[in-house]
């Protein structure tokens, strides 16, 4: 494995969802996760918490919604590209 691996968020509002998610991604060496939310807000939090690479948002979860999220994710962690 090269470089650090992938530090990924999980964010939906069903916890069967992601456990089924965590599951798949932890089967990849290369992939972290670092942290699960169940709504757009605790999202923003965790991946700025965790230094996150990438955050699956859900579309529709209570408190912010996965589109409405994204601005905030952007603010918190702004990369280029």
């Amino acid at each position: 494995m090269a470089g650090q691996p992938i530090r990924v968020v999980i964010a939906d509002d069903e916890p069967l969802i992601r456990a089924g998610i965590r599951m798949i991604l932890i089967s990849d060496p290369e992939i972290e996760v670092v942290g699960e939310a169940a709504d757009g807000r605790a999202a923003v939090e965790a991946a700025r918490a965790h230094a996150a690479d990438v955050v699956l948002l859900d579309i529709q979860m209570p408190v912010l919604d996965g589109l409405s999220a994204l601005p905030e994710l952007r603010r918190a962690a702004p990369r280029p590209g």
